[in-house]
């Protein structure tokens, strides 16, 4: 399955493609997901929680990073999970590229994922409304990460601020409510 997600945030292309290589910071920001180890410049290992309805699954995910171009301010991550029960797995390819957009900069995500086992089975259908709403979230703690490294900069923020929060599981039920709306609004808008 293909997405494809667009969202600007209020930095350089210099700052957002510093962010974007640094993925230690970046990992936290997926909801759910929480950077375990960090095995070398571009290799990790996450812990990715989600939460479908009555299922709760733990994805065990190995991400790499396998380009980083710095003249097209383009970076190629792929991730592949095993859920750590045994029920499933997720592959994907995630592609960024960054682009000046007025005082800020777009980011361009597009995505090639595929899922086996519980998360397909429940996920079909609303993956793409469900993923718009993570990137969203996404979205939300980039531009947090990189206001607090300007203000940092700029020395106005407590280092206590710039802390991690912990992961919390994805929750299937309101994304997945959001995304129901966000289809039937669709459905309404093409009559």
């Amino acid at each position: 399955m293909k997405l494809e997600n667009s969202f600007e945030v209020p930095a350089s292309p210099e700052a957002a493609w510093d962010l974007l290589l640094d993925v230690p910071r970046v990992v936290p920001c997926m909801p759910g997901a929480e950077l375990t180890e960090t095995v070398d410049e571009t290799h990790w290992k996450a812990k990715m929680n989600v939460k479908l309805g009555p299922i709760s699954l733990t994805f065990l995910t190995d991400v790499a990073r396998d380009e980083a171009d710095e003249a097209t301010r383009t970076v190629k991550l792929s991730a592949t999970g095993r859920e750590a029960r045994g029920r499933g797995q997720a592959r994907a390819t995630v592609e960024s590229r960054l682009e000046a957009a007025g005082e800020g900069t777009r980011v361009d995500i597009a995505t090639d994922l595929s899922l086996s086992g519980p998360a397909a089975q429940y996920g079909r259908g609303l993956v793409a409304d469900v993923s718009e709403q993570l990137v969203g979230r996404f979205a939300d703690c980039l531009r947090s990460q990189l206001e607090s490294s300007t203000a940092e900069e700029e020395g106005t923020v407590a280092t206590a601020a710039a802390e991690p929060r912990p992961a919390k599981p994805v929750g299937g039920l309101r994304l997945g409510l959001a995304a129901l709306w966000a289809r039937v609004k669709r459905l309404f808008r093409r009559r």
